[in-house]
């Protein structure tokens, strides 16, 4: 192939990873790695999208491929380590992440992938290493914040509470300047789901939709929980884990943009008959089929923001079963302060801002118990770990499942987890993240304060 037909399918393979069409990019870039199976680059690109499209083992190799070709190649070794960690393989993904460090020592990238294994922990030579080049003038901007991210975990993890909210409260100051986030848009888009799915929507459209009962739908705000309950519903024989797959939104986004206000999502929903949203439905059934590994009765999909569109889910497909998975708003929005996020989640790094999110993610999910009772699954975080056999046999008769004691034992599932607790679903149940916010409660009076609404609930 020439130079300028490779530059081609980069090209296109990027724009398919763009639109989220990771599968696709994988097909392109693997083919091309066929036809030139001697290129680095082409193998390190493979590796990525493979990545994202879900499929870890075979991105594992295409990482490897490239490192047999160009050894040392820093983002293969900083990409393996990803995803030997999501596999469960913790030790070469730590030998990983300190090659990168040996070969880039002032890049933060790898120190904070090491934080975020949350079971490892710094010794007295790597937290010096990082308190020094922290403050370093040459280091660039992101590294800065990845270390800022680290050194909070790792002064947490020795008890310094307050050196650790001094580093993450500084992550997040210079993490927030990076992201757009706008707190009146997400107010305002709550308030057109609750004008548009009302009780008079669902009643029109009772009836309608794909009759399909496979799908279940975790969501909930992210460091709720939500892995946790993924990991033992995987653990039943009836159920197959797809991760967080971004489908739902994407059908969402086939209404354009630039259309009239009357025929974009959600409002344009007034106006489609049963046929669309069966065919709906068969879409987003097609979509996940990709991702699907085994004969499964039912697949998981865990995508903590669909929790905005459990009236759509309901109207494609009513037949799937939802479980909000949620956790105490104080540990549920300290979690999110202590977390870097490699993309999305732009309303975690100011209090103000995740105490207003967790506000609306609160209004919304009480507006979808009002207009469609019984629909969702509320499960509590703290309730899982503190009598996880009851949990377990609520969950399970929710989704119409016998119970199997492998749930119970969903720490031995070796499946991969490609979420901040990959590392933690595979340990034995414990209570050890109840109340952590407490640790920093001097520091977090201005969450507390836009909280207090709520609070009360949460007793």
């Amino acid at each position: 192939m020439t130079a300028e037909e490779i530059a081609a399918v980069f090209e296109h393979a990027g724009n398919l990873k763009k639109s989220g069409k990771y599968i696709e990019a994988a097909d392109l870039l693997g083919l091309l790695a066929r036809k030139i199976p001697n290129a680095p680059i082409v193998h390190f690109r493979h590796a990525v999208v493979l990545a994202r499209a879900g499929k870890p083992s075979e991105s594992a190799v295409a990482y490897k491929r490239c490192l047999q070709l160009s050894p040392g190649h820093h983002g293969a070794l900083l990409g393996l380590g990803h995803v030997l960690k999501a596999l469960g393989e913790t030790q070469e993904s730590i030998r990983n992440y300190k090659l990168c460090i040996e070969q880039r020592p002032d890049q933060g990238g790898a120190y904070y992938s090491l934080a975020n294994l949350k079971t490892y922990r710094f010794d007295d030579t790597l937290i010096e290493e990082m308190q020094q080049r922290v403050e370093k003038d040459t280091i660039t901007d992101t590294s800065r914040i990845n270390f800022f991210f680290a050194l909070g975990k790792a002064h947490e993890d020795r008890l310094d509470y307050r050196a650790a909210w001094e580093y993450y409260s500084r992550g997040n100051a210079a993490q927030r300047m990076k992201v757009n986030y706008d707190p009146v848009r997400t107010e305002s888009a709550a308030n057109e789901l609750i004008k548009h799915f009302s009780h008079e929507f669902f009643a029109k459209t009772a009836g309608g939709g794909h009759s399909d009962a496979a799908p279940v739908f975790i969501l909930g705000l992210p460091r709720s929980g939500s892995t946790l309950v993924e990991q033992i519903l995987d653990s039943h024989s009836m159920i197959e884990a797809c991760g967080e797959l971004p489908y739902i939104t994407r059908l969402t986004k086939t209404f354009g943009k630039k259309a009239t206000r009357a025929m974009q999502y959600p409002a344009v929903l007034q106006r489609l008959d049963s046929r669309k949203l069966i065919l709906l439905g068969a879409r987003y059934l097609e979509l996940v089929s990709g991702h699907r590994t085994e004969a499964a009765l039912k697949f998981i999909d865990k995508m903590p923001e669909n929790f905005l569109y459990i009236g759509f889910i309901h109207s494609i497909l009513p037949n799937a079963k939802i479980i909000d998975a949620r956790r105490h708003p104080l540990d549920a929005c300290v979690a999110n302060l202590k977390q870097l996020y490699a993309r999305g989640q732009n309303y975690c790094y100011d209090q103000t801002e995740i105490g207003e999110y967790f506000l609306q993610y609160q209004r919304v999910m009480d507006h979808w118990d009002e207009v469609l009772p019984g629909k969702v699954l509320r499960v509590q975080y703290e309730d899982t770990v503190g009598d996880l056999e009851d949990q377990v046999k609520r969950i399970l008769n929710f989704l119409d499942l016998p119970e199997e004691e492998g749930c119970l034992r969903f720490y031995e599932n070796d499946r991969a987890v490609h979420t901040a607790s990959s590392q933690q679903v595979r340990l034995p149940i414990y209570t050890g993240g109840i109340g952590q916010w407490s640790h920093f409660n001097s520091e977090l009076d201005e969450l507390k304060t836009v909280l207090a609404p709520i609070l009360d609930r949460y007793a």
